[in-house]
């Protein structure tokens, strides 16, 4: 009887614990940030290594722009699960939003761990998007006396490309545009659009056009083609 009562007690608690995250990730869903947030802390001193709580927590500090509490949360992660890509991209992620509000010589510390955790990321998970889409900007945005270099950028534009069409025209374009490359990134972003079919690929069309070529004519024709297909 006492094994039941057990039981019984731990499922309970096991239930209230799920409703605590479930509900938390709801006020997230709205944007209710702070909400959220206490109820993942208050649930948290109960469940300190209860991963779902720990992540959340770690993309409302990214959220919110606090960074520093970002790589806590997720160094925790990452330390915990170090098989897991999507937590070691994540630590990178806030290590990298870290370092562009740091002066330039801290940030030049933080370059290795930086690289060091997308690259681990995408050899965990050969088919993970995102530490690729990482990589991609980071070997454009730095320097290349630090290791940065257009060809180990388009490496992983490649890689985006064997796994997601879509992601592979994006990633060309990207890199297209950041050397002014106008008329190749058209026609990357005009590819995505064409396959992807989605509110992202216009969106990022339509900016190219609108901002970078200055074609207000043609952000109109490709913004009324894409509200007839809605």
């Amino acid at each position: 009887m006492k094994l039941i009562y057990l039981f019984l007690l731990f499922s309970t608690f096991s239930l209230v614990a799920q409703t605590d995250v479930e509900r938390a990730e709801k006020l997230m869903s709205q944007k209710k940030y702070v909400e959220a947030k206490i109820i993942l802390e208050s649930y948290i001193r109960m469940h300190p290594k209860d991963p779902k709580a720990i992540e959340n927590l770690g993309d409302i500090a990214g959220l919110e722009h606090k960074w520093s509490d970002a790589i806590k949360y997720y160094k925790i992660l990452k330390t915990d699960y170090p098989k897991n890509a999507d937590y070691i991209y994540k630590y990178g992620g806030a290590l990298g939003m870290k370092a562009k509000s740091v002066n330039k010589f801290k940030a030049m510390g933080m370059l290795d761990e930086i690289e060091q955790s997308f690259l681990t990321a995408s050899k965990l998970d050969s088919n993970h998007i995102d530490s690729r889409w990482a990589l991609v900007i980071y070997y454009l945005e730095v320097p290349g006396i630090l290791g940065g270099s257009e060809s180990k950028s388009q490496k992983y534009a490649n890689q985006l490309e064997h796994i997601s069409p879509v992601d592979g025209y994006l990633a060309n374009a990207y890199i297209d545009e950041y050397f002014k490359r106008y008329k190749e990134a058209e026609r990357n972003y005009v590819k995505a659009n064409e396959i992807g079919k989605s509110k992202v690929t216009f969106k990022k069309l339509h900016d190219f056009y609108l901002y970078k070529l200055k074609d207000a004519e043609k952000a109109k024709k490709l913004k009324e083609q894409f509200e007839k297909t809605v």
